[in-house]
């Protein structure tokens, strides 16, 4: 799943990998006792943006060593972007709505928290593939400015994120609950966190939340991909330009659900550039 893809943190949790330091395992809630965390990847030459990656396949969200996932990330630590490796409640406990709530928490705590890590809270990009991409564009359709009469200072905060990227996204979940398609239903490790009120689906699907305020939205699918058709892809971006939100679509010829290391030589760059574009500083 990893592998698909200012100031440096002087803490003591922060350790240094290839100029890039590490602060893993940073709590931004809790659920039934649980933590969930994100670990940071701070550049010795930040620009002041973030790239939140959505640590997310089939919506089972795990952990791995934030050492080892950091030179997957160089291409954007390498132009200056912190990179946050977000996980939510995973797969088979939790089902989507309740990924979606948890991303949605991390990014309010980043608004809060930006200065702790030396960005900019209005310079925030999300990526990840497949329920990755899917986190990531609910995320880019969804964004509220938050409740300024809470009295939790969390909730007060925005939600929103100022550009996406989504690897082979699903964006329409309707259905999926009691009649999904043919190639989900022979995924059983897909059932449980699928097993959700069909009333929420339309929340969660991307497709139905299209709106003049989204955040820019690159996807980047494969037109040989049977899990998750390239018709999602497509049917996002008319949605989005519709709404004269600024969007692409990046087909990789071949490839199915997941790239090779030749596909990524046209993804990466494509990845890297839609994020230089839209996170530059104003």
């Amino acid at each position: 799943m990893l592998r698909l893809l200012c100031v440096l943190l002087l803490v003591s949790a922060a350790r240094a990998v290839d100029k890039v330091a590490i602060r893993p395992d940073v709590v931004y809630g809790h659920k039934d006792g649980l933590a969930l965390t994100f670990d940071v990847l701070s550049p010795a030459k930040p620009n002041g943006a973030a790239v939140l990656f959505m640590v997310s396949g089939g919506w089972y969200s795990t952990w791995a060593d934030p050492v080892k996932v950091a030179p997957v990330m160089k291409p954007l630590t390498d132009k200056g972007f912190t990179v946050l490796l977000v996980r939510h409640g995973s797969a088979p406990k939790y089902t989507v709505p309740e990924a979606v709530a948890d991303v949605r928490r991390c990014v309010r705590f980043v608004h809060l928290h930006a200065k702790d890590y030396g960005v900019d809270a209005n310079r925030l990009g999300v990526m990840g593939g497949s329920a990755g991409g899917h986190l990531s564009l609910v995320l880019g359709t969804t964004g509220d400015d938050g409740d300024a009469k809470s009295k939790d200072d969390l909730l007060k905060q925005s939600s929103r994120v100022a550009a996406v990227v989504a690897y082979y996204p699903p964006t329409d979940l309707r259905g999926w609950q009691n009649d999904p398609p043919e190639a989900i239903k022979k995924r059983p490790d897909l059932k449980p966190q699928l097993t959700f009120d069909e009333k929420l689906a339309a929340g969660v699907s991307p497709l139905t939340q299209a709106s003049s305020d989204d955040a820019p939205s690159l996807m980047i699918s494969g037109d040989r991909d049977e899990l998750v058709p390239i018709d999602h892809s497509r049917k996002m971006v008319a949605a989005l330009k519709e709404k004269n939100v600024p969007c692409d679509l990046l087909v990789i010829e071949g490839a199915g659900h997941g790239f090779n290391a030749k596909h990524n030589q046209i993804v990466v760059p494509a990845m890297v550039g839609w994020f230089e574009k839209y996170l530059a500083k104003k």
